[in-house]
């Protein structure tokens, strides 16, 4: 299970108590929003995309963001496509839905965009549809093992 991978992989880093299970749904940003009680823009959305030359890249981002394509494929020199969820399943070990920049296959990169920067803490997923971890900037870097801070997000329109 999922969860339980996140759980193991959190624990020698002292978050895995953090860890947060629902008894609904935290699918999406706006559902974890309604779970937490908190603003949407505090959930840390990770996205997977296809990388090079066959693999993922994960970009996580404050929620009320998303992907700007031109951003992006500046800073890594290709269009980003999202993978599809039986792709996400296989490449990152995690359902969508569940999604997260932890425990994650080796070689996968995780890049943070630099609009969670304006949070004290955010919200990832913690490797199920209805979980999460409270972490700051700081620890959701260092528990991702993020390569860097990217500015390749935007806005999304509501």
């Amino acid at each position: 299970m999922s969860i339980e991978n996140v759980r193991a992989y959190l624990e020698p880093l002292g978050f895995s108590d953090r860890i947060q299970e629902f008894e609904v749904s935290s699918a999406t940003v706006e559902l974890a929003a309604i779970a937490l009680g908190t603003d949407g823009a505090r959930i840390a959305k990770t996205i997977s995309l296809h990388g090079k030359p066959d693999g993922c890249v994960i970009v996580v981002c404050a929620g009320d963001m998303k992907i700007d394509n031109a951003k992006f494929k500046a800073r890594f020199g290709y269009r980003p496509h999202m993978l599809s969820a039986e792709e996400a399943l296989s490449m990152t070990g995690h359902a969508v839905g569940g999604v997260c920049p932890f425990a994650l296959p080796k070689g996968v990169p995780v890049y943070l965009d630099v609009s969670l920067r304006r949070f004290d803490v955010v919200y990832p997923a913690a490797g199920s549809s209805n979980s999460t971890v409270a972490l700051s900037c700081d620890e959701l870097e260092r528990a991702s093992g993020a390569r860097s801070w990217e500015d390749v997000c935007k806005p999304r329109e509501v």
